[in-house]
């Protein structure tokens, strides 16, 4: 299942990160939830990911890359570490994504949030650089998606409070690419956020919504 998160199957992301972490001490109910996964990938096995061209005036080929990023703030309860989800789309197909506990304790929304906004851009500038390399033209800015207005106030301001300073400095570099036009955060509303799905568990129809990136 693992194998599957990482190269096809975005989908199952939480699932699976929550049912790894019992693997030295899984119970029967864990192994109905694995179940229950393993029999979602099979219902849903013959769907596929695509890739949409995106074309300009001057029949150009253009390479659309953008993201969406979301946090469960705290949501590991024996930790308390929040966790961080993001997935990046190039020509409307997603490419890479991510559902894991951040490294260090937040204390705040707006902080746990701010770190899955600056996890999503180091993957967003890695991904522009390999497109670079290969020579393609990428459609600037690239728009990250976010649920939390606080943090994204937070990236577009240098001016912080002695609430925001205890924030890690090495989160700081969005700002950077913020001025420089190269990356623009804007808000996207919870219920279109299609990150939402590698940070917590969801009800099937909100699953559905923002899990579905898939086509038959």
């Amino acid at each position: 299942m693992l194998f599957l998160v990482k190269f096809s199957r975005p989908d199952i992301s939480n699932s699976v990160r929550e049912l790894a972490k019992v693997n030295d001490g899984a119970t029967n109910e864990n192994f109905k939830q694995m179940l229950r996964a393993v029999r979602f990938v099979l219902d849903t096995r013959k769907k596929v990911l695509r890739f949409k061209p995106k074309i300009n005036k001057q029949n150009d080929e253009i390479w659309d890359v953008y993201g969406y990023c979301d946090s469960d703030f705290a949501g590991d309860k024996d930790s308390r570490l929040s966790v961080s989800g993001f997935c990046v789309f190039v020509m409307g197909c997603l490419v890479s994504w991510k559902s894991r506990g951040q490294k260090n304790v937040t204390l705040s929304s707006t902080e746990a949030e701010y770190v899955a906004i600056s996890e999503l851009c180091a993957e967003l500038l890695f991904v522009r650089m390999i497109l670079t390399f290969l020579g393609k033209k990428i459609d600037y800015p690239i728009i990250v998606r976010c649920d939390n207005i606080g943090a994204i106030f937070l990236a577009h301001n240098t001016k912080t409070s002695h609430r925001t300073k205890h924030i890690d400095t090495r989160y700081h570099f969005v700002r950077e690419y913020v001025e420089d036009n190269v990356l623009k955060i804007v808000f996207v509303k919870s219920a279109d956020n299609q990150a939402d799905p590698f940070t917590k568990n969801l009800g099937e129809e909100s699953f559905k919504k923002n899990a579905d990136v898939y086509q038959e």
